[in-house]
C-alpha cells in the first residue's frame, strides 16, 4: 500500500483527505499532519508566512512516524504565492527533511494539465483577484494559458471549507469558457474529492481540484498513478496525447 503524507495549514477542509481513504478501503493511505497557521487570511503576506521553511520543516517532522513514500505540501495559495522556483523550494526542502521525494499543489496542477495534454484552462478561484493572478501568473511559467477566471474574494479558509457542493458546482460552471479544455479549482479549504465526477458532468469537461491534484502528483511520485473511481478524468488513465 502507498502511503502519500499530506502537510495541510489549518482546519477547514482537510477531511477530504481520510474521507477519501476510506472509500477507497485500504488502497492509498492518506496521513494528514495540521501546519501551524499565523493568520488565515487569502492576503499574500499571510500566505508567504503561511509556507514559509519553518513551518513545513515542523511538519515534516511530525509526518515522518507515519513513514510516508511521497509527501506533498497540501496548499495552493500557500505555494503559488512563492512563483515556481519557490514552489520547488518547498518540495525541495520537505523531500530532504524526510528523505523521500515532495510536491505541492501549485505543482500538481502543472503536472497534471501536462498529463492530460491540456494547454488551454479556466480557473473557478475562491480567491480575491489579486491572489488568484498569483496562480495565472504560476500556471502561465508552467506553459498553461489560462483563458478566463472567476474569483469570488472569498477572504478565510474556513469559509470556504464550509461551502455547499452545489455552490461549488455553479463556480466551476460560471468559470467555463469555450476555450477551456479543463476547469481548474485552486483550493484545498475547498471539499471536492467526493464531488469530482459531479463537476465533470456539470461542463462536459475534465476538472481538476487541489485536493485531487495533491492525492495524484502524491501517488505520481511513487510510481504509475493507479486508476481511482470517482475521482474524474486525472485518474481515469485518459490523456490527450501528451505526456511528461
Amino acid at each position: 500500500m502507498v502511503t502519500v503524507g499530506l502537510l495541510y495549514p489549518g482546519h477547514s477542509a482537510e477531511d477530504d483527505y481520510p474521507t477519501l481513504e476510506a472509500r477507497l478501503d485500504g488502497a492509498v493511505k492518506l496521513p494528514v499532519v495540521i501546519t501551524s497557521v499565523g493568520e488565515d487570511a487569502h492576503r499574500v503576506d499571510a500566505l508567504l508566512d503561511l509556507g514559509r521553511a519553518e513551518r513545513l520543516a515542523e511538519g515534516a517532522a511530525e509526518l515522518a512516524s507515519s513513514q510516508p513514500d511521497a509527501v506533498m505540501w497540501a496548499c495552493t495559495s500557500g505555494s503559488f504565492v512563492f512563483g515556481p522556483e519557490g514552489a520547488r523550494n518547498q518540495a525541495s526542502g520537505v523531500a530532504q527533511a524526510l528523505g523521500v521525494p515532495a510536491s505541492s499543489t501549485s505543482l500538481a496542477f502543472v503536472d497534471a494539465c501536462n498529463r492530460l495534454g491540456i494547454h488551454r484552462v479556466a480557473v473557478a478561484a475562491s480567491y480575491p483577484e489579486d491572489v488568484a493572478q498569483h496562480f495565472v501568473r504560476f500556471l502561465t511559467g508552467g506553459g498553461v494559458e489560462v483563458v478566463s477566471m472567476g474569483s469570488h474574494g472569498i477572504i478565510t479558509a474556513a469559509e470556504v471549507g464550509t461551502l455547499a457542493p452545489e455552490r461549488v458546482v455553479a463556480m466551476v460552471k460560471a468559470a467555463d469558457h469555450p476555450d477551456a479544455e479543463a476547469i481548474l479549482v485552486p483550493d484545498t479549504a475547498m471539499h471536492t474529492l467526493e464531488i469530482i465526477d459531479d463537476l465533470e458532468a456539470a461542463v462536459g469537461k475534465p476538472v481538476l481540484t487541489a485536493n485531487q491534484v495533491t492525492v495524484w502528483k502524491g501517488l505520481e511520485l511513487v510510481g504509475p498513478v493507479p486508476y481511482l473511481p470517482n475521482l474524474g478524468t486525472l485518474f481515469s488513465g485518459t490523456t490527450r496525447g501528451k505526456s511528461e
